[in-house]
């Protein structure tokens, strides 16, 4: 009996471990349990060892999965591994491609799940196992990790996140379009991406330039729309993926942001955004134009300003000297107007674009606002504001004038005005001390009478001028005063009657010769007399001067009577007596 004991006692310590020298309770009962063979599965056994935080599909019967797995026995040992084949298990799920314990532990699993699954033998491989890897009647445990799902049925999925708040356009079949995006597989590993090259794909749409799914993911975006489109394998790279980074049978997740849209049949596109309500003249072909701008790419990518140079772009328009986009949407511009011209780039810089700032392919933005343009053919336009209903004299070349004036630019910036000095602006008409477009405009002009004059840039300052080159000026006038001037070609004339004894009169000390003190003296004295006049509005003693030179033959600072002569007696015009 107590052999008995010892041998029962031995054999609870031997299969259960846990007597330790102390019988069991029932003797009988602890061998019986030590004994039994392990209580077998009905049904598979699955343990999520991790779930995503996300689970946007799950697998259903029917979908066709990627999944990585470890397979193993109870004891750990491993029989197989997609691991170290290095490449994924692809297979449809419910289709009786798998063993049933599989089949049935797919379903319900989401991408990047991870499951442990038990499936009993008759689950699995039964009692045949399977050659001299899986032995009868086993218990296999697979260690799952989930990476891909589609159906046969998929279409592409698209899920926009960000929307523009104005579209005015979407893309269609054959548009040329420039985007960004991300590429990754459905488990999120990134395949690809134009970020990390630092330049946008750019390629038509729709005609097959592109995988099938991005064709069709990409129609109806708005510029500045972001989107994920993702695509079963039969839209994107198939069976075989593309050789390197996309495996075979890959659904493709692209993150795509659009960034410009046009179509090779566009012309530019003009949005009037400010006219002015007076517009008395627009803009032709060969006008010379200035103009600020400021210029971005279609996503509002700024790339250049003249306002940052602080300096008006100035150009001829219609003649090439800009690109077409921008000569032809300068036409018929009005001065002051502001207009947005948005120019496809094969109206732009094409395909190669400009290097840093505008890439190839761009479509171009232009916020233009018109400073003033002319016409190389111009002259002064003068519009007479108010005219006095008595004018006894009009003005003329040689005359004296005095006048006030606001002068300034088209756009309205002032320049000057004689009101700021509290004093006039006085000048000889045709004696080039004003610029031509000034004397053309205070010719004929009445004492009291305002004019408006807009003069073009090369009857005032010129390209370079001391105020912005190349600018039309406008100036408000009012002519003050007016001293009529003497006959063309003459600084002095005589009220009277020339006397006749003239070269005496001037020798006062009868030496037979004129000094200069003597001829000064003697024609200022003719003057302040009411007998002679000087032109108005020069230095009196330099025109004096110049009449002693001239008569003056041999520059000996003397003027004998055999040199001296009145003017009428010169066969050529001189300013002298």
């Amino acid at each position: 009996m107590l052999q008995l004991l010892l041998l029962l006692n031995h054999k609870v310590n031997h299969c259960c471990c846990s007597v330790s020298g102390v019988l069991c309770l029932s003797v009988l009962v602890a061998f019986a349990a030590c004994n039994a063979p392990p209580v077998p599965l009905d049904d598979i056994l699955i343990e999520k060892t991790f779930e995503p935080e996300q689970c946007v599909r799950s697998v259903k019967v029917g979908d066709f999965v990627r999944y990585h797995y470890i397979g193993m026995f109870p004891d750990g040992k491993k029989f197989d591994s997609s691991y170290d084949r290095g490449s994924t298990y692809n297979v449809f799920v419910g289709k009786k491609q798998l063993i049933e314990g599989m089949d049935k532990a797919l379903v319900g699993m989401c991408i990047n799940e991870r499951r442990l699954v038990k499936i009993p033998p008759q689950l699995a491989y039964g009692k045949q196992g399977y050659g001299d890897i899986i032995p009868p009647d086993s218990i296999l445990h697979f260690d799952v990790l989930l990476l891909d799902v589609w159906n046969p049925e998929d279409g592409v999925q698209i899920n926009t996140y960000h929307t523009p708040s104005v579209c005015s356009r979407k893309v269609e079949v054959s548009d040329y379009v420039r985007y960004h995006y991300n590429g990754t597989l459905l488990d999120g590993t990134l395949f690809d991406s134009s970020h990390t090259r630092m330049r946008t794909y750019d390629t038509y749409v729709g005609i097959g330039w592109l995988i099938a799914g991005m064709d069709q993911g990409l129609l109806g975006m708005c510029v500045g729309e972001r989107r994920i489109v993702t695509m079963p394998p039969s839209l994107g790279y198939g069976e075989n993926g593309d050789g390197s980074d996309i495996p075979g049978q890959a659904s493709l997740v692209f993150d795509v942001v659009l960034l410009d849209l046009h179509n090779p049949r566009d012309g530019i596109t003009v949005t009037n955004q400010m006219v002015p309500e007076s517009c008395t003249r627009k803009t032709v072909a060969g006008d010379f134009v200035r103009y600020h701008y400021n210029g971005s790419l279609l996503d509002g990518t700024f790339f250049d300003s003249s306002y940052s140079r602080n300096r008006t772009y100035d150009t001829y328009v219609g003649r090439g000297y800009v690109i077409a986009g921008m000569d032809e949407g300068l036409i018929g511009v009005c001065v002051g107007e502001r207009r947005t011209i948005t120019i496809p780039p094969h109206l732009a810089y094409g395909e190669e674009g400009t290097g840093s700032k505008i890439p190839g392919s761009a479509v171009l933005v232009f916020d233009v606002h018109i400073i003033d343009f002319h016409n190389p053919s111009d002259n002064t336009a003068v519009v007479v504001t108010f005219k006095p209903e008595e004018c006894e004299k009009q003005t003329k070349k040689g005359d004296f004038v005095k006048y006030h004036y606001n002068a300034s630019l088209m756009d309205g910036s002032s320049i000057d005005s004689t009101y700021n000095y509290g004093k006039t602006y006085n000048i000889v008409l045709g004696a080039n001390q004003v610029v031509p477009g000034m004397e053309d405009g205070l010719m004929d002009m009445c004492v009291g009478e305002k004019r408006h004059l807009v003069i073009p840039p090369h009857l005032g300052y010129g390209e370079r001028g001391v105020i912005p080159g190349s600018a039309v000026l406008v100036f408000d006038v009012e002519l003050v005063e007016l001293e009529e001037g003497l006959p063309e070609g003459y600084m002095f004339i005589w009220n009277d009657e020339v006397s006749p004894d003239l070269f005496a009169e001037m020798d006062k000390n009868q030496d037979k010769q004129v000094e200069a003190s003597e001829f000064t003296d003697y024609i200022i004295q003719q003057v302040n007399d009411g007998k002679g006049r000087l032109a108005p509005g020069f230095d009196p003693y330099r025109i004096i001067d110049n009449m002693f030179s001239n008569q003056d033959r041999n520059g000996d600072g003397k003027i004998t009577e055999a040199e001296f002569k009145l003017k009428a007696d010169e066969a050529a015009a001189h300013d002298e007596l």
